[in-house]
């Protein structure tokens, strides 16, 4: 065999070995020094490419660079049930200026860890949080699950987790990105204030036309519901988001105010009264009420209710999300609320 390594030769294959993962760890090293020193995403963890803001992007890594902006001093939490709500038309209402830190697809666990970047990059103070609970806030399972993927490691307070979700290959993809954003002077920027108005596309599949859209509108998730002379479970249901919500109200500044809000839903889609998942769904804004209770300066603003808007079936594109009449109604309810707080 003419190899200037022979495979009678361990000691030479070892020194091989060694070098090539030497090399090896230099290069991923090199990578990750690099991908940390572009700061990808806009986290605030390098100063290198100190340009405000990303390019257009999904707001799940859009949040890390707009939850820690100082312009604004209030902010809004949830899922697509919130994402209507409109910064803008809420400065208007109450003088403050919101940040929409709302994800599609996403749960408690995944709103918490946005609460916490928010407040955590604060330099000036908070003034008003506004926290979406929606259906998914019922769950009892203490680990708050979630079946979508989201970035949990971009927000994490351990530099080691960040570090390693730099090792991914979308990053990859995303340093040369950045870079460009960062360089043209007439690139453009993601939404600052991260509103995202979703009607048009709603729209544009369909939603407020189509019969066979339209007709979903008119099923009965809770039809089977059988109903109960009391509540089989009173006392015992246990809602582990209202005891994180605690511990965020408690730690809220004080002149901060705290708003939850359970956001509208069709008429169809609230369970009848006098089921168990009538009971459950109660014990639930119970339990998230007292949570939010905890801190002086705080109120409800119930949606998911039997109202007239939300029984109006033009009103709603599908069960759980409203339109712009809505979205403006539950913002003058927010305006109102924040008003008696100060």
């Amino acid at each position: 065999m003419n190899s200037s390594i022979s495979s009678s030769d361990p000691a030479r294959w070892r020194r091989f070995s060694a070098v090539l993962l030497a090399v090896a760890a230099a290069v991923l090293g090199l990578i990750v020094a690099a991908t940390y020193a572009t700061d990808p995403y806009d986290t605030g963890r390098s100063n290198l490419l100190p340009k405000p803001g990303v390019r257009p992007q999904g707001p799940r890594t859009a949040a890390a660079s707009r939850g820690r902006d100082q312009a604004y001093n209030a902010t809004i939490v949830g899922n697509s049930h919130i994402q209507l709500l409109s910064p803008e038309r809420l400065k208007t209402s109450t003088g403050l200026d919101f940040v929409q830190l709302a994800v599609p697809a996403t749960g408690p666990k995944e709103h918490f860890t946005l609460i916490e970047w928010f407040l955590r990059h604060r330099e000036r103070p908070v003034r008003a949080l506004i926290v979406s609970a929606d259906a998914m806030w019922c769950n009892p399972d203490p680990a708050m699950p979630n079946d979508k993927p989201f970035p949990f490691w971009l927000f994490s307070q351990s530099p080691l987790e960040y570090l390693r979700g730099l090792l991914r290959y979308d990053i990859l993809e995303e340093t040369p990105r950045r870079l460009g954003y960062v360089f043209d002077t007439d690139a453009e920027r993601a939404r600052p204030d991260g509103y995202w108005d979703y009607e048009p596309d709603y729209i544009g599949l369909g939603y407020d036309r189509d019969p066979v859209l339209r007709q979903r509108l008119e099923q009965k998730p809770h039809g089977k519901a059988a109903l109960v002379e009391h509540d089989p479970l009173a006392g015992k249901r246990r809602f582990p988001t209202a005891e994180k919500l605690r511990e965020v109200a408690r730690t809220l500044p004080a002149e901060a105010a705290l708003i939850v809000v359970f956001p509208a839903t069709y008429t169809n889609f609230q369970p009848p009264p006098g089921t168990e998942p009538a009971y459950h769904d109660a014990a639930c804004k119970k339990a998230i009420t007292e949570a939010a209770r905890s801190h002086a300066k705080s109120a409800v603003v119930d949606w998911r209710v039997q109202r007239a808007e939300n029984q109006e079936a033009s009103l709603f594109f599908d069960m759980s999300h409203y339109r712009q009449p809505i979205a403006r109604a539950m913002e003058a309810d927010i305006a109102q609320a924040l008003a008696k707080l100060n």
